[in-house]
């Protein structure tokens, strides 16, 4: 008799062990393995689901007890996401990256009505104004679901703003009948992803959810530090050996006029400098005694600015700065931009 009881207890059903088998092929047959929860998802809104990931995922509905049967019975780490099979779950298997795949899952979310008896998942809020409802018992309707109803104009309005469910209470039959005919619907549908395996490693929800514009807009700023960091401190790299070169060739250069060193390279600009100095010294001795000086130096005074300017590349070191400021540098231009303003 004991041993009859024993054979029953251990007997598993042919259909049971297909199921199991056809699990763990898909295990091996995927490199991501997810899980999903699908409660409160109606099976017209799954199935359509389905449907939307074929060719991206293949989604797997089965007992929770034959897929805790099929991962233990799997080899590797896949074994641990069982921990996160509970409720009503699915098994999803696909050859994207886990944060592809989450992504891929967030944009097929649906919004859908409530329905009676179905727990808030947020606040629920009418909004105030115009409604699309003749004037008649919808009214009294709506002031019995806690809404502030009037006629205005021929039409039933909204009077005022007001959350008819805070997150978490039950709504019953009248407000959630309510709410549909307002085309309010404040369940959101979806695969919810609670878990990712792939290649050894368990991905939560919480990790896969980037917010990828702030993403790059970080991985952005930290070259844009690196590289004035690298600049600033003088270090030679790849990136930036072409702008210090440019820069240390632009320090030398104002360095040579600042001193008068006499070069082939800055002769043009202390000439310049010259011809301005004697400019400004012949304007004081001309103010001092008009005779001091020759006619055509007079010619010359007469057709010069009156503030004449410092030559052009005497000036660059402050023009620099004052244009760095100004406008920072794109990451793909760094190296060009701080180039040609040192160069």
């Amino acid at each position: 008799m004991a041993a009859e009881i024993q054979h029953h207890s251990v007997h598993i059903p042919k259909w049971k062990k297909e199921e199991i088998e056809d699990i763990k092929k898909l295990i091996i047959t995927y490199p991501s393995v997810g899980v999903v929860g699908v409660h409160g998802i109606p099976s017209s809104q799954l199935q359509l689901m389905r449907k939307n990931l074929r060719g991206m995922a293949n989604v797997k509905m089965s007992r929770n007890n034959l897929i805790f049967r099929a991962l233990d019975e799997s080899t590797g780490d896949v074994k641990k996401i069982s921990k996160y099979v509970e409720d009503q779950t699915a098994l999803l298997f696909t050859n994207e990256n886990p944060f592809k795949l989450y992504k891929i899952l967030e944009k097929g979310r649906t919004s859908a009505p409530i329905k009676p008896g179905g727990v808030a998942p947020k606040d629920i809020v009418v909004q105030s104004g115009p409604t699309s409802f003749p004037p008649g018992p919808i009214v009294g309707e709506l002031q019995s679901a806690g809404i502030p109803a009037g006629i205005e104009g021929g039409k039933v309005v909204i009077r005022e703003t007001k959350v008819v469910a805070k997150k978490g209470d039950i709504v019953d039959a009248k407000l959630a009948s309510i709410l549909a005919r307002l085309e309010i619907h404040p369940v959101d549908l979806g695969l919810d992803l609670r878990a990712v395996y792939e290649k050894g490693t368990i991905y939560e929800s919480q990790m896969l959810s980037i917010d990828e514009t702030k993403y790059i807009s970080d991985i952005t700023a930290a070259v844009q530090r690196a590289f004035n960091l690298s600049i600033n401190a003088v270090y030679p790299a790849k990136a930036t050996i072409g702008t210090l070169l440019a820069k240390a060739a632009a320090e030398s250069r104002n360095l040579a006029i600042n001193a008068e060193i006499i070069m082939p390279d800055i002769m043009d600009v202390l000439l310049a400098k010259a011809n301005a100095q004697m400019l400004s010294v012949a304007q004081i001795a001309s103010q001092k005694d008009a005779s001091a000086i020759s006619g055509k130096l007079k010619e010359k005074l007469a057709a010069a600015p009156k503030e004449e300017k410092r030559p052009e590349a005497a000036a660059a070191p402050k023009e620099v700065k004052e244009e760095k400021k100004k406008e920072e540098p794109k990451e793909t231009d760094i190296a060009a931009g701080l180039g040609s303003l040192f160069g």
